[in-house]
């Protein structure tokens, strides 16, 4: 069993950066793959980041790219989404989660989840 616990999120202005951060109970990291999702109010939870350790490797959805990078530090355990630019259609929960190596994209792909994080950005 994994327990992730986020931190990090908060309600900013358009354009403002925010850091989220994920930290896993144990050290699987080695092994699987860490990503972000995100659920806005009304719609369903959707992809945002993946990073796998060995290779590491990292993919975005089209909507964050060139502003959101997501990065890992083994010796914390921990994932961390560092979001620039933001936008009012960033707003919404925003969820870790801790796949398997070949976890992409898919919720379903995922494991385990955290409790979510609200991230709100006003235009």
């Amino acid at each position: 069993q994994v327990q992730l616990l986020e931190s990090g999120g908060g309600s900013v202005q358009a354009g403002d950066s925010l850091r989220l951060s994920c930290r896993a109970s144990k050290r699987t990291f080695s092994t699987v793959a860490m990503g972000w999702f995100r659920q806005a109010p009304g719609k369903e939870r959707e992809f945002v980041a993946t990073i796998k350790w060995s290779p590491t490797t990292a993919m975005y959805t089209d909507a964050v790219k060139g502003r959101f990078t997501i990065s890992r530090d083994d010796a914390k355990n921990t994932v961390y989404l560092q979001m620039n630019s933001l936008k009012a259609e960033d707003t919404g929960v925003y969820y870790c989660a801790a796949g398997r190596s070949d976890s992409q994209r898919g919720t379903d792909e995922y494991d385990y989840w955290g409790q979510g994080t609200q991230v709100t950005v006003s235009s």
